[in-house]
């Protein structure tokens, strides 16, 4: 059977790498436990003030003194941290393991509660939005609440989108038992499918690992029982998605936005025409990146074509060594000391400390994140090592997300959120400089060889595979408005998308028309992933001026971190002589991808 039930909930599965004891978070710095004192003082503690909160500033916000305005966002700020400081830790106890019943019923109950508690302090962004122009020209004015000037701008951009402060109250308490929950029904049902390879019970970050194995027989034996075991619970997972994305579209037609990307477009502070020639430049470059590339490994692999199971195949050159999470960290730390040793030493504390939770274990959350929990602790990596090069770039990439949290952090709890399409610079960025420092030790042709195709692999699957992953979810949305999709309909989509993006060379089988499942991203947040081409593209500009010894560049990197969401992405930009607005702006990246093709190709 390709899937069973997990009945080990929490115990770890063989391991897939033999490296040393991996470390493991210690969420202490949060809270010390589910049931701590602490916790429960705070709950109590944001209940009264939220209460005060309101009794002291509803229906009075537009009459208040520059001071008074600032005073109030103060406390707002002090209570939004505290609930967030709250959330964050459920949240992360919830990803390390989502199959335990105790955690995922203490996780629900206390997302619960700070939906309680924050519905009363709701009314001060509404309320905010209210405020005559003029008369808060006039409030920003005072100091206080001039500091608060970029979030206040922030708020105000989604003016023309805000309901009544009813409506807005009732699609807040909601959440809890509508969006959220199907979230976390996806979150734990994936978590809980075991996918039976080689008579091993695997998760599903052990078998997709095993996609980048070297034996073509474990890979293919991987990739259909991923395929068979998805299939077997799509109608489940179409389930979810399809009233997912019927939520979406009901809220943003009350809302008014245009298209079903707008609201990320608006969040992420883009306009929807950079998105869309980000979007256009990629697609129109399918042909000479991915699809050029991927015939070129299948003559490497000495194959007329390539299953969708060699995709990811290690290079017949590669020797697919383990690396050692000590190699890891040295790698990863050496290449961002060698760029700012006040880069790497913020990097050095996330494993000085309990902040990161590197194994693959039953019951944890797939693939990795950087969460930046609140200004006043500090962020956690969540990583699924097994010791391959990519997870030394997921090292790398996660490192970098990190290091932006603490970096912007400085700029308090309502300034310090940047957007998606921001926030994935810092973590490219570091894992630009990671490649290029190996890149540069090494000497031997044919390893720089491998190096450079496992980048340009990783690029491909950075933007023409999040591209893609756009394109499908904007056919999906769209055809949702019709009706509701069936799980193969759904699959059919896929599967032409991955055909237009991926090229002639690869071939796929029936059983990868459900691959779309596993992609949390289209669950979590909807349309998130062309924020990681947006990144890709923005670094290889970034990098580009970085080479070309631009005046003062670390420092003003270090900066544009440091701003968090103060500045939008012209504003950032402008320092680097970079301006994303421009369409020429995605070519000069996409031909650094471009340039690493034509030198494999060259070289093959």
């Amino acid at each position: 059977m390709p899937f069973a039930p997990d009945t080990q909930a929490g115990k770890p599965l063989p391991a897939a790498t033999a490296t040393v004891t991996l470390p493991e978070w210690n969420l202490t710095d949060l809270y010390p436990a589910m049931d701590s004192p602490r916790l429960k003082a705070d709950q109590a503690q944001m209940d009264m003030a939220s209460e005060a909160f309101e009794k002291r500033y509803k229906g009075k916000l537009a009459g208040l003194g520059g001071a008074d305005l600032g005073k109030a966002i103060g406390e707002y700020e002090k209570i939004s941290e505290t609930l967030s400081r709250m959330s964050a830790y459920a949240q992360l106890l919830h990803a390390a393991n989502m199959t335990d019943a105790d955690i995922g019923r203490f996780y629900q109950t206390l997302q619960e509660k700070v939906t309680d508690i924050s519905s009363r302090t709701l009314f001060f962004a509404l309320e905010i939005n209210r405020i005559d122009d003029a008369v808060l020209a006039k409030q920003l004015e005072d100091p206080t609440t001039k500091r608060y000037a970029p979030w206040l701008r922030d708020v105000r951009a989604f003016r023309p989108h805000q309901l009544s402060d009813e409506l807005e109250k009732l699609l807040h308490e909601k959440s809890v038992a509508g969006r959220n929950a199907w979230v976390r029904l996806f979150d734990e049902t994936m978590a809980s499918l075991r996918f039976e390879v080689d008579a091993r019970r695997l998760t599903a970050t052990e078998a997709l690992h095993l996609l980048s194995h070297r034996n073509r027989d474990t890979r293919r034996e991987a990739a259909k029982a991923f395929g068979h075991g998805l299939g077997e619970n799509a109608r489940t997972f179409a389930l979810v998605m399809n009233t997912l994305i019927k939520d979406k579209e009901i809220e943003d037609r009350w809302r008014g936005y245009r298209r079903p990307v707008s609201s990320r477009n608006l969040g992420n502070f883009v306009e929807d025409e950079v998105v869309d020639a980000l979007v256009e430049a990629v697609k129109s470059s399918y042909a000479d990146l991915s699809h050029r590339y991927y015939a070129i490994k299948a003559r490497w692999l000495g194959l007329d074509k390539l299953e969708y199971w060699d995709r990811n195949a290690p290079l017949p050159e590669d020797d697919d060594r383990e690396i050692a999470w000590e190699e890891a960290r040295d790698t990863v730390l050496g290449a961002y000391g060698a760029f700012s040793k006040d880069l790497a030493t913020i990097g050095k504390r996330f494993f000085d400390n309990a902040w990161i939770d590197a194994p693959a274990r039953a019951g944890k959350a797939g693939g990795a994140f950087a969460h930046p929990t609140v200004p006043s602790a500090h962020p956690y990596l969540l990583l699924n090592y097994q010791g391959k090069s990519r997870d030394v770039m997921t090292l790398a990439h996660e490192l970098g997300h990190g290091c932006h949290q603490i970096l912007a952090g400085g700029q308090g709890h309502l300034l310090a959120d940047t957007p998606l399409t921001l926030a994935e610079t810092a973590s490219v960025f570091g894992e630009m400089l990671t490649f290029r420092a190996v890149l540069s030790k090494e000497t031997n042709p044919k390893r720089r060889r491998v190096l450079l195709a496992t980048k340009i692999e990783d690029m491909l699957n950075t933007v023409v595979r999040q591209i893609a992953f756009y394109d499908f979810e904007t056919l999906v949305h769209d055809e949702r408005r019709k009706g509701e999709l069936t799980a193969e309909r759904i699959g059919e989509i896929w599967l032409a998308v991955q055909r237009d993006s991926l090229g002639p060379a690869l071939r796929f089988d029936p059983e990868y028309q459900y691959y779309w499942a596993y992609i949390p991203h289209f669950i979590h947040s909807p349309f998130y992933v062309y924020a990681y081409a947006f990144g890709d593209c923005l670094v290889n500009s970034l990098y580009a001026v970085y080479q070309d010894a631009h005046p003062n560049f670390v420092a003003k990197y270090l900066d544009m971190l440091r701003a968090g969401g103060t500045l939008r992405h012209k504003e950032l930009l402008a320092p680097f002589g970079l301006d994303a607005s421009d369409p020429k702006f995605w070519l000069r990246g996409l031909d650094v991808i471009r340039g690493f093709i034509d030198e494999i190709e060259a070289s093959a």
